[in-house]
């Protein structure tokens, strides 16, 4: 009887140090590149109500949270997928940032939606599904947390003009 009582012990404290140590390590990758992926759909909903002032702060955001990436706290998988990237995503977060004129911020998403693509294909940024959306009449794709399409490079003159490619993290 005492072994079996150690041993359920032994299994229980098991499972709590497990638990405990892989919601750390969900924390971490949540805290490193998770965080730029909130701005990144807030300046894609400004372009959709063809908001150029608020794409303008959204990206200044996203300039933020990408320098604010902690590089320690990163799996080298995440390292790699990310170090090739990031000077492009902080130059289109830039430009969209600096400029007022909302067909010079579409122009800048479409890049930096492309390299977004990349690094969401080889990185989890997040535990809900994200939707590659085309637009046909922009030829430019975009992330969203929704299925349901909303065109960012036409906001209101073409709202639902656009289909979902893929669907990632599913």
């Amino acid at each position: 009887m005492k072994k079996s009582n150690f041993m359920k012990r032994l299994f229980f404290l098991v499972a709590i140090v497990a638990t405990f140590t892989s919601s750390v390590f969900a924390q971490e990758t949540k805290s490193s590149l998770g965080n730029i992926l909130a701005p990144y759909l807030d300046i894609k909903n400004a372009l959709i109500n063809g908001d150029s002032q608020s794409a303008n702060a959204k990206s200044a955001d996203l300039l933020k949270a990408l320098n604010a990436v902690d590089m320690k706290s990163m799996t080298s998988a995440d390292m790699n997928a990310f170090m090739p990237l990031q000077e492009k995503l902080a130059f289109d977060a830039r430009h969209i940032s600096e400029s007022k004129d909302i067909a010079h911020q579409r122009e800048h998403f479409a890049s930096l939606s492309q390299n977004f693509y990349k690094l969401a294909k080889a990185v989890k940024l997040t535990e809900q599904p994200l939707y590659y959306a085309y637009c046909p009449m922009k030829k430019s794709y975009w992330l969203s947390a929704e299925q349901a399409i909303k065109n960012p490079y036409f906001g209101n003159q073409m709202l639902t003009c656009g289909k979902v490619t893929e669907t990632l993290g599913k």
